[in-house]
């Protein structure tokens, strides 16, 4: 068997937006019905030997802003050995399409409160972490808002993998692994749309989140 990095007795915390939400709070409670689901159930299946405890902490329509002011309810005091953060395409979206001035998340800004975030959690827990960088599954058609987002997102992709690598953390580049899949099968295979992943756009960011903990 492979290293599985998560051991037995320990916490893992998923953190992020609506994407790892998906449901955890209504229906699909208390790990919704999408990636953090489907991570738990494969840990369970292959690693037995391991309790691991499981805490989803997704709420939809989040941004970098929204896990600042509930960082420390939502994240710090839960202590987690483990914590993933995917999170950032609804800070692309307030920046390119919010009529608001105040509610546009700028690449700088996105980047400050990621900085902040993971100073947070660096000096004030002992969790491992993994980015998951936020991802649109599309290509790119012309003059489209579509093609508008996908011009944008890697100013944000950039900063999650300068956080990654200034905090020394582990990193799922799931933008470049959908773009990957998106060669061989239309995108409605994994959504209906660009943000949300359907079960499968599900099932491969479990099993890429896996990977990259060495469970498979």
């Amino acid at each position: 068997m492979p290293d599985f990095l998560l051991k037995d007795g320990q916490t893992f915390l998923f953190q992020g937006d609506s994407i790892t939400d998906c449901g955890r709070r209504d229906g699909a409670a208390p790990y919704g019905a999408g990636y953090a689901a489907l991570f738990r159930e494969l840990a369970i299946a292959l690693y037995p030997e391991c309790a691991i405890t499981f805490i989803n902490k997704g709420i939809g329509g989040n941004t970098t802003r929204d896990l600042k002011e509930r960082w420390d309810d939502d994240t710090i005091r839960h202590q987690p050995d483990w914590l993933s953060i995917l999170v950032g395409i609804n800070d692309v979206h307030r920046w390119l399409f919010s009529p608001d001035p105040a509610a546009k998340i700028s690449p700088e800004e996105f980047a400050e409160n990621y900085d902040w975030l993971l100073n947070r959690t660096k000096t004030e827990t002992e969790a491992r972490v993994v980015l998951l960088e936020p991802f649109y599954i599309s290509l790119s058609p012309r003059g489209t808002q579509r093609k508008l987002v996908l011009d944008h997102l890697p100013a944000y992709i950039k900063v999650v993998r300068d956080m990654s690598a200034k905090y020394e953390t582990l990193l799922v580049p799931m933008h470049d692994i959908y773009q990957a899949h998106l060669v061989y099968r239309d995108a409605d295979h994994f959504c209906p749309e660009p943000v949300h992943p359907n079960h499968t756009g599900h099932l491969v960011i479990a099993l890429e989140l896996l990977r990259v903990l060495g469970g498979i």
